[in-house]
């Protein structure tokens, strides 16, 4: 694969403990119900806060779906996370199918945050991780996802 990774950039109006919070702490508050397994009767969404930790979401009568892993936990500054959907949109529990998902936050002279994402690995999905790597990379994937998130710290 050419380029197996997918980079965005952007700022926000708060300090970095605050953009790390709202990442990390309340992914519910921003991220897409759509973007779930369980779409509009989402319960809760997130990760544990910790080097190993879970990022799952959870649904009615007890469903729980696992996405990734916290590989590294970095408050303020740095997060790195297994991403554990294949490019069927399905769990994938092989670790070594896994990309990743990469987030640093920069303070900005204005106060603000410089949030620096990359999702990297796509060539371990297999098959299919070229179309996939395009779909995250379209308006309506990782884009729309951050911006979700960006407007949340607006």
């Amino acid at each position: 694969m050419a380029d197996d990774r997918i980079r965005r950039s952007f700022s926000v109006p708060v300090a970095p403990d605050e953009a790390f919070r709202v990442f990390t702490q309340d992914f519910s508050r921003w991220w897409p119900a759509e973007y779930t397994w369980s779409g509009p009767v989402l319960q809760w969404i997130g990760l544990e806060p910790h080097p190993g930790g879970a990022c799952f979401e959870r649904g009615p009568h007890g469903f729980r779906c696992d996405f990734g892993r916290v590989l590294q936990w970095h408050p303020s500054e740095r997060l790195v996370l297994s991403w554990q959907i294949s490019p069927s949109r399905t769990p994938e529990p092989d670790p070594e199918r896994a990309s990743e998902i990469e987030m640093c936050f920069l303070a900005e002279e204005t106060q603000g945050t410089r949030v620096e994402f990359e999702h990297r690995g796509f060539s371990r999905h297999g098959s299919g991780a070229e179309a996939y790597r395009a779909a995250m990379a379209s308006a309506q994937g990782w884009d729309y996802i951050l911006e979700r998130y960006r407007r949340t710290l607006a």
